[in-house]
C-alpha cells in the first residue's frame, strides 16, 4: 500500500467515522450501514474493511463519543469557576447519553454488571478518570454537597438519560432533569 492509498484510508475511516456518529445520533444502533455509506460517499465495502460487524461501528461511535467527552473534561480543568465547568461537562455528557443511543444503557451494565465488557468498563473509566478532576476542583471550592463523588454523578446521568429514552425530546427532557439535579447536589451560591 502506498502512502497516498494510506493517507485515503485514513480520510475514508475519519468520514465515515464521522457519518456513523451523526447517524447513530439520528437513528440508535440500528442505522444502516448502507446509508453510511452513501452519505460518506463510500462503497459498502469500503464501510466493511474498515467496520467488519456493525458491532464494531458501533464500538467505534461509542469509543469517539467517550474520547470527545474526556477532551472536554481535560479543556475545563483549569476554568476560573470550577462549578460552572463541572456543570458544562455534566450537560456535555447528558447530551452524548441521549442522542447516542446505547451510551447510557452501556454505562447502567458496567455500573450494574461489572468489567465482563471490557470495551464499556474501559470507557466508563476513561468518562471517570476525566471527570474526577473537574470533581475534585469544585468540591474544593464548596461547590459540591459534601460527599459528593464522580461516581455518583455518572449513575445520575445514567439514570436521567435511561429514564427519558422514550420522552418525544430525550435531549431536552434530560437537560431539565439535570438542571433540578443539579440544585440538589450544588445549590448556586
Amino acid at each position: 500500500m502506498t502512502a497516498a492509498q494510506r493517507a485515503d484510508a485514513r480520510r475514508n475511516y475519519a468520514r465515515l467515522l464521522a457519518v456513523a456518529v451523526e447517524e447513530v445520533a439520528a437513528h440508535g444502533a440500528d442505522a444502516s450501514l448502507e446509508q453510511i455509506a452513501r452519505v460518506a460517499g463510500v462503497g459498502s465495502g469500503t464501510v466493511r474493511r474498515h467496520f467488519p460487524s456493525r458491532h464494531a461501528l458501533l464500538a467505534a461511535v461509542f469509543r469517539e463519543r467517550v474520547e470527545a467527552l474526556a477532551t472536554h473534561a481535560a479543556d475545563r480543568t483549569e476554568r476560573a469557576d470550577p462549578r460552572a465547568a463541572l456543570l458544562e461537562w455534566l450537560q456535555a455528557v447528558i447530551a452524548s447519553a441521549t442522542t447516542i443511543s446505547g451510551l447510557a444503557e452501556a454505562l447502567n451494565r458496567d455500573r450494574v454488571a461489572g468489567p465482563d465488557d471490557t470495551h464499556v468498563y474501559c470507557a466508563c473509566a476513561q468518562l471517570t478518570a476525566a471527570g474526577e478532576p473537574l470533581v475534585r476542583r469544585a468540591s474544593a471550592d464548596g461547590a459540591l454537597a459534601p460527599g459528593v463523588t464522580i461516581d455518583d454523578l455518572l449513575t445520575l446521568i445514567t439514570g436521567i438519560a435511561l429514564a427519558t429514552t422514550h420522552h418525544p425530546d430525550p435531549a431536552a427532557a434530560a437537560a431539565r432533569l439535570l438542571d433540578l439535579a443539579i440544585t440538589g447536589i450544588s445549590p448556586a451560591r
